[in-house]
């Protein structure tokens, strides 16, 4: 009975550090993002039955949410109040067979279980959210040189920067294609090159896709070349590339230390010493 009520009072306890933890974590700030017109169309999309959970919850955390859902491209039907809907239900029922669990056999292993299994499902969302974001901010990362050399090629031949984009953004697929095509038609609709390209910069957080917007939105303000700017930029990518590919083949070397101490070596010695052992035990007995 003593284990039955530590139990409940342990899935209870961790329900409650969860929330707190949230709002330590997250705490209310005004400017969550550096893009806050984007993050505002994102949280605006807010169902009304959603509208009471994204205003309870903490305005850091809630902007943190909207700029993930902005990175990883705004999943269709994806918004804050639907994250924070999913994080409910599933910590609750986590929580409620936690303690049915812990009712049929209250050991502390299930308990520990327990405890677990309501912080995996609570933060399930959070953990998904961030992966998609992430990957998709990889696959842009990964596509930047190529495109670049595509719109230096275009822009050498004879095409503006515009038509070398629009080419670029027809000929390729993926975020980054989808990126362009967005600043296409940003452009189509009265807007200004710098301001499409500023809302680029906040749709994402790869380093050299901001340095090349940047640098395109300089060399328009001054009047500087453009195939000048696309040539160095397309040079520099393909640098940092390179060393990319170099920093992670250096890491290789340390990731491999686990596997090999923990997975490999025990599974030598056995194989090696286990005849010995035998033998020895053998002769001695």
């Amino acid at each position: 009975m003593g284990w039955e009520i530590l139990g409940y009072a342990a899935v209870a306890a961790t329900v409650v550090g969860i929330a707190a933890f949230v709002f330590l974590l997250f705490p209310a700030r005004k400017t969550v993002s550096s893009n806050a017109s984007a993050d505002a169309a994102v949280l605006t999309q807010q169902p009304s039955m959603g509208a009471s959970l994204v205003t309870a919850a903490p305005q850091g955390y809630v902007g943190w949410l909207g700029r993930q859902i902005v990175l990883a491209g705004r999943p269709a039907g994806l918004t804050v109040a639907r994250i924070l809907r999913r994080k409910i239900v599933l910590g609750v029922l986590a929580a409620v067979v936690g303690a049915l669990v812990i009712a049929i056999d209250p050991h502390p292993f299930r308990i520990l279980l327990s405890i677990a299994g309501v912080l995996m499902l609570f933060f399930l969302a959070d953990v998904r959210i961030n992966s998609q974001a992430h990957d998709r901010q990889d696959k842009i990362q990964r596509a930047l040189p190529d495109t670049l050399d595509q719109m230096t090629i275009a822009v050498e031949a004879g095409l503006g920067f515009d038509a070398a984009m629009a080419k670029a953004a027809r000929g390729g697929h993926g975020p980054l294609a989808e990126e362009l095509v967005r600043v296409l038609q940003d452009m189509s609709i009265g807007r200004s090159r710098r301001d499409a390209f500023h809302e680029l910069e906040g749709r994402t957080n790869v380093e050299e896709l901001r340095r090349f917007v940047r640098a395109v939105i300089q060399a328009d303000a001054y009047g500087i070349s453009v195939g000048d700017v696309l040539r160095v930029q397309s040079g520099e990518m393909r640098l940092k590339r390179r060393q990319r590919a170099e920093e992670a083949a250096q890491k290789v070397t340390v990731k491999i230390l686990f596997p090999l101490i923990f997975c490999l070596l025990p599974v030598l010695f056995i194989v090696i010493l286990t005849p010995a052992v035998l033998q020895i035990i053998e002769r001695f007995a």
